[in-house]
């Protein structure tokens, strides 16, 4: 199987939003690997605003060889994902229509890549699980090597490919951000047949990213214990995970802008529990600056027209916890990242030595490689892995699907080993993703610009 892209297979499609027209070419179902598990998934479209095909064209001063390429995933809840089209749809409750991210991407002057990948839950003809880790983030790595080794082939910069996604994909795209040419992937993209090429990319953008899986139920204790559980002996294994976060963050020797060292005493308070108030704070700051009435958060407290201090404790109830403990590695298993962490044979399995110690199900432990090579923190300070130069992170300030901790560890440690990460909790956003395209376009024109 030639993995040598062809541009003369096309179609040229047109959608009209909002009177916005969007004209582009669409170069679909392209396989990229050589020797796919699941050839009807494992394959890539790219879609191109056709005025690049025009004599001197630009859009927003990109060009068929400058665009950037936007990759957006369509992994949620580490399910499997099939390849995305540009779409326009209308809610059939409010009448509304709306567009996805592919559209408005096209209509900003990007090229635009989508894949279809593995993930939990898939089987082959031979009965056997073929989408547990790390085969969602191997199936993403084989698509930038097929990218990088069409270079000059394929339209767009492929060294200004943007990543993008939600949840679990925002967490697949801070993976791939964090780990571009490690060798601990290459047996597995070996296998695949993959291209001989690199697959570092230049930028990830993680909306709400459901990432650090093996230390998440510890942080979700350390932020919603306070909310209580539903059983004595669920309060005894929050209270457990609780104890545990501290020594945790502690060893990641994290600091903050003015390199004061971010940790945690025994209780669970100190400097990184302000840290993370602070992050609160600023954004309860930048709404009020909207002119957003604020008085009825009774956790707010506003001083002289500014954000002076928030009761963390009131705000934690405010949003209240959404799942039991431990919220991702269940003692009953049966969790979405339980199923991730199957092999070709067993359905769930363990991730946390915690969780299997505890097992109700005496469920069974996963490698700890399988484990490590879905953590983006287990390669930011790893030098055998190229990093991407810029991660934008987005956590909703009322999202409460996992911990406010986890992705301010995740952007902390990025800046600790310098690198660029733009970090922030938008104002009332629960657990959500593309909320903001014109903001994240700004941020991607911004930093291709960058020499």
């Amino acid at each position: 199987m030639s993995l040598v892209f062809d541009s003369t297979t096309y179609e040229i499609k047109t959608l009209v939003h909002e009177g916005v027209t969007v004209t582009y070419r669409a170069f679909t179902h392209i396989p990229y690997v050589e020797k796919p598990v699941l050839p009807d998934w494992q394959c890539l479209s790219i879609y191109v605003p056709e005025a690049y095909y025009k004599d001197e064209a630009s859009i927003n001063g990109y060009n068929l060889a400058t665009a950037p390429i936007f990759f957006p995933n369509a992994v949620g809840g580490y399910k499997p994902g099939k390849e995305c089209e540009p779409e326009i749809w209308t809610d059939d409750n409010t009448g509304a229509t709306h567009a996805n991210s592919l559209f408005h991407a096209l209509a900003h002057g990007y090229v635009v890549v989508s894949a279809g990948l593995r993930g939990r839950g898939m089987k082959d003809e031979n009965d056997k699980f073929i989408g547990c880790a790390p085969a969602v983030i191997c199936d993403l790595k084989a698509v930038i090597r097929y990218l990088r080794f069409n270079k000059g082939r394929v339209p767009g910069n492929v060294e200004r490919i943007i990543s993008n996604g939600t949840s679990a994909g925002g967490a697949i795209s801070s993976l791939l951000g964090s780990t571009g040419n490690h060798p601990d992937y290459e047996p597995y993209l070996k296998a695949m047949g993959a291209a001989n090429a690199t697959d570092n990319i230049f930028a990830a953008s993680c909306y709400c990213p459901i990432t650090n899986l093996d230390h998440a139920d510890m942080a979700y204790e350390w932020e919603f214990g306070r909310c209580g559980t539903k059983t004595p002996e669920r309060e005894t294994i929050s209270k457990e995970l609780q104890a545990m976060f501290p020594t945790y963050v502690n060893g990641l020797k994290l600091k903050d802008e003015l390199g004061n060292a971010l940790t945690l005493n025994a209780n669970g308070t100190g400097a990184f529990a302000d840290y993370v108030k602070e992050q609160v704070i600023m954004t309860c700051e930048k709404e009020l600056t909207k002119g957003t009435d604020l008085s009825s958060y009774d956790w707010i407290v506003v001083k002289d027209g500014k954000v002076v201090d928030i009761d963390l404790t009131k705000y934690i109830f405010y949003r209240t916890r959404m799942k039991e403990a431990p919220a991702f590695d269940n003692i009953a298993m049966g969790t979405p990242e339980n199923e991730l962490f199957g092999n070709e044979n067993t359905f769930y399995r363990h991730f946390t030595k915690f969780a299997c110690e505890h097992s109700e199900v005496n469920g069974e432990l996963a490698e700890e490689m399988q484990i490590k090579m879905m953590n983006p923190m287990n390669y930011i300070d790893d030098a055998s892995a190229t990093k991407a130069q810029y991660f934008r992170i987005r956590h909703g300030a009322i999202d409460r699907d996992t911990s406010l901790a986890i992705p301010v560890i995740l952007a902390t440690k990025l800046k600790n080993q310098g690198i660029d990460a733009d970090f922030a909790l938008p104002w009332g956003v629960p657990h959500a993703g593309d909320y903001d395209l014109d903001e994240l376009f700004e941020w991607v024109d911004k930093v291709c610009a960058e020499p």
